[in-house]
């Protein structure tokens, strides 16, 4: 029978030499670990601290951000940058406007009001809302020169047309867009777009959807996808019709003349704009055109009011919703008779509302419609212009 033989393994005892090498070594581990954990503990503080500072500098940039007008301004009477004779302002309409940046990071919208600005025996009042995109300065300008414009258009006509008016206004300032870069003076400050390299000037435009109201009519030129709706006996009524480049009769005009729409987060022209007309963007004619469509309309008895506003309120409140709200402060606030004398006190309306409180009612109107817009998610810029035509505002 085979022998099985099991042998243990004993291992030499130790010296003192071995234990001494042993404990060196371990010694020499654990400095080295401590000194990698004392360097990424480091390494971990340093983190803690440059995310605490740039939390810091967010959140004060965030509170800067904040501090720009999310809420809208708000004007009622007579706007701070039209003319205040008294003359010009006793029969214009009452009006109120909102103007907000929003979600935006910079503020591109321009809002003109100007009373009186044709005179003659039937005042006629001018209103407009310029939606600015690549920067500002189109929609400033227009500001503050598209009045004269149709004003000076208008005097030269012998028996002046609005169509040919309006037409030949924009065509002016869409000119004056595309020379901005060598005809402003040099003592303004150099604009964004121009510290731009190279410089987009050309990239810059703005939509412009402008009304005129005498005591007859109603006369809205447009161009671009602001919009102006007439709310008469509670029913709204386009009074434009936006300029987008799917819109048939306006790709079959881009195609014409050698252009595309490009389907690119909505369709564009050549993929890049989002409407087919405005007043500016040189560098996309003579696909985008600043001609306007022109709408003439006969003022009523019932109606109600006018909405001039961007596209920031549209894009998220439909031309019902707008003439709701509107009608709704213009009821919370009175109706807009004839004040009447009250002996020792202030003037009341016929229905025994202080003249105050109906003026009120369009810049309520305005204010409600662009909070509207912000609470409904527009991501947009908003501005809106409310004019009351009831008769007797």
């Amino acid at each position: 029978m085979a022998e099985i033989c099991c042998q243990e393994a004993k291992s030499p005892p130790a010296t003192a030499a071995t234990v001494a090498t042993v404990s060196a070594s371990a010694a020499a581990a654990a400095a080295v670990a401590s000194s990698v954990m004392d360097r990424r503990r480091r390494r971990l503080e340093l983190k803690r601290f440059r995310l605490a500072t740039d939390l810091e500098q967010s959140a004060a940039e965030y509170a800067g951000a904040r501090k720009r007008p999310r809420i809208p301004r708000t004007v009622s009477g007579p706007c701070p940058d039209a003319a205040s004779a008294s003359e010009n302002t006793e029969r214009c309409p009452r009006y109120g406007f909102s103007s907000v940046c929003g979600r935006r990071r910079e503020m591109e919208d321009a809002v003109s009001i100007r009373p009186g600005f044709l005179p003659g025996p039937g005042k006629s009042h001018f209103f407009g809302v310029f939606d600015g995109h690549g920067c500002s300065h189109v929609a400033t300008t227009c500001q503050e020169l598209m009045h004269e414009a149709v004003a000076e258009e208008h005097d030269k006509a012998e028996e002046p047309v609005w169509k040919e008016v309006m037409e030949r206004s924009f065509a002016r300032l869409d000119e004056r867009a595309a020379n901005w870069a060598t005809t402003r003076s040099s003592e303004e400050p150099a604009c964004r777009c121009e510290q731009k390299m190279p410089s987009r000037c050309d990239h810059v435009g703005s939509t412009a959807v402008v009304a005129v109201v005498n005591p007859t009519q109603i006369v809205v030129a447009n161009a671009g996808d602001s919009r102006a709706v007439l709310s008469r006996a509670g029913v709204p009524v386009a009074l434009s019709v936006d300029h987008k480049p799917d819109r048939p009769d306006e790709l079959e005009r881009i195609q014409a003349a050698g252009g595309r729409v490009i389907y690119w987060d909505g369709a564009r022209v050549l993929g890049v704009l989002a409407m087919s007309r405005a007043i500016g963007d040189g560098y996309l004619k003579p696909f985008v055109t600043a001609e306007p469509e022109v709408t003439v309309t006969e003022r009523s008895d019932a109606d109600d009011c006018l909405i001039l506003a961007s596209d920031g309120l549209w894009d998220v409140v439909t031309n019902e919703m707008a003439c709701d709200v509107a009608r709704a402060c213009f009821r919370s606030n009175g109706p807009p008779g004839p004040p009447q004398a009250q002996p020792g006190g202030e003037a009341k309306t016929s229905e025994g509302v202080s003249k105050a409180e109906s003026d009120q009612a369009c810049s309520d109107a305005a204010m409600l419609l662009a909070k509207l817009a912000l609470a409904r998610g527009s991501s947009d810029n908003v501005s809106v212009v409310v004019v009351d035509l009831r008769r007797g505002s």
